[in-house]
């Protein structure tokens, strides 16, 4: 059952992000922490239901297996690297925040701007999930799924809302849970996605019919005006 196998996604996603951050502090007592993962679990539960809902393509796409055999060896590099450093990163949260203390910890006013953004990034993140069914966890050549452009919505503003959705929902992450330091730290992860943009485009640019013209009318990857 869809629904089924997406909850299950999600509770792994949950767990993956309370690993690194609550094996890292040290501790269960770390009430932004705990905030951010209840949110993010009851959000991300009724997000789930709603794709396998009105857009059961979008939601198989996203719990599709990978397979490596289209996968670009680029990809099959950038990927995980980028996995790490963003594992890393979301360690390097309660490190800073328990023990490093680079920065002043953010004020509540801060860390109530910062779970606004990041709930700003993850709505960003599933609307792009709603109007594009081909938004695979990998890149890869989707030829035998009958992949078609998709222009319409975000993706008429910028050729990557979904990576920009998570920039958005990374940086109130780390506001939110009171380190200002994570925010400059997010520069490695944002390296590595770059990377993966750009092995991304050029696959797209090889398999998927329109993507030249597409890249011409809509010139930002992803941030308007800038890049």
């Amino acid at each position: 059952m869809l629904i089924l196998r997406g909850l299950i996604g999600g509770l792994l996603q949950i767990a993956t992000l309370a690993a690194p951050l609550l094996l890292a502090a040290g501790t269960w007592h770390w009430p932004r922490a705990i905030q951010f993962l209840v949110v993010y679990g009851l959000v991300n539960s009724v997000s789930i239901v709603a794709l396998a809902r009105l857009a059961p393509a979008s939601l198989e796409a996203r719990l599709m297996a990978p397979s490596a055999k289209s996968q670009p060896l680029a990809d099959r590099v950038v990927t995980p690297l980028f996995i790490v450093s963003l594992l890393g990163w979301l360690a390097f949260i309660p490190i800073d925040v328990f023990h490093l203390q680079l920065l002043p910890p953010t004020p509540l006013e801060v860390s109530v701007v910062g779970a606004v953004l990041s709930l700003a990034g993850y709505a960003a993140i599933w609307t792009t999930l709603f109007q594009n069914s081909f938004a695979a966890p990998i890149v890869r050549d989707q030829s035998e799924r009958g992949q078609v452009l998709i222009d319409t919505g975000l993706y008429a503003c910028i050729r990557h809302p979904f990576y920009l959705g998570f920039l958005f929902f990374s940086m109130g992450l780390g506001l939110w849970l009171e380190s200002y330091a994570s925010v400059l730290a997010l520069l490695l992860p944002l390296a590595f996605l770059i990377a993966r943009i750009t092995v991304e485009e050029r696959t797209l640019r090889e398999t998927l019919p329109g993507y030249a013209d597409y890249r011409k009318r809509v010139r930002y990857r992803l941030v308007p005006f800038v890049w």
